[in-house]
């Protein structure tokens, strides 16, 4: 149920920046009803870890072993699948060819409070960049051991958030650490090429930050 609630979503926050409307309105009006209620109801780049992934195509094969059909829970796999490529398109569409660009990625652990990366989206996301020719440097307040066993050389891990920003083109949150809440903005703008941010958590306020100068891009926000 709660993977198919996220699932669910970010497909319409998907739905939501296709038509120019803002996915927290819609979070809100959803969320308002008793029977549906608030939690889990916020839009990302898709879930990872131990269980959701493999918890959901163990049932889903104990019921094409029985026979039995559950289509809404391979959809919901299935859209997050698709759902952990939604910020490298993002950045597709900013910059075109990627090739040669510096991408800055905070948050590699699948959720915060975690050094487990099992399944993480930042795992498919680093991959995806590197396979485009972009240079990668990311910064986790615990994952980096983990990921630098997958990954090895091929990304500049940083033990500073802000030092994965030097001379990078855009910055990508991942994971919504409480570290990543409140940043410095000033910091972040001096130490990127340019001023573009992918909250792919939704944890930033589009308004202030595009009043400080950046261009801003969320999970179904305008």
């Amino acid at each position: 149920m709660l993977a198919t609630r996220i699932s669910f979503m970010n497909e319409l926050a998907n739905l939501a920046e296709a038509v120019g409307a803002d996915i927290e309105h819609v979070r809100k009006g959803l969320g308002s009803d008793p029977r549906i209620g608030p939690k889990f109801l916020f839009p990302g780049v898709g879930y990872g870890g131990s269980c959701f992934p493999k918890d959901l195509k163990a049932l889903v094969h104990t019921a094409r072993a029985a026979g039995a059909s559950l289509g809404i829970v391979e959809a919901g796999d299935q859209a997050n699948e698709r759902q952990k490529a939604v910020l490298v398109a993002k950045l597709r569409k900013h910059f075109g060819e990627l090739a040669k660009k510096h991408v800055a990625v905070w948050g590699l652990a699948f959720k915060p409070g975690t050094d487990d990366i099992r399944e993480a989206p930042a795992l498919r996301i680093i991959s995806e960049l590197l396979a485009a020719g972009a240079d990668v440097s990311a910064h986790d307040p615990v994952a980096i051991p983990n990921t630098r066993g997958v990954f090895g050389d091929k990304v500049r891990f940083c033990d500073d958030m802000y030092d994965a920003l030097a001379g990078a083109d855009a910055l990508l949150l991942v994971t919504e650490w409480h570290e990543y809440r409140r940043p410095d903005y000033a910091r972040i703008a001096g130490a990127l090429n340019a001023a573009v941010v992918f909250d792919g958590r939704n944890i930033w306020d589009p308004a202030e930050v595009r009043r400080l100068g950046f261009t801003y891009y969320g999970i179904g926000r305008p």
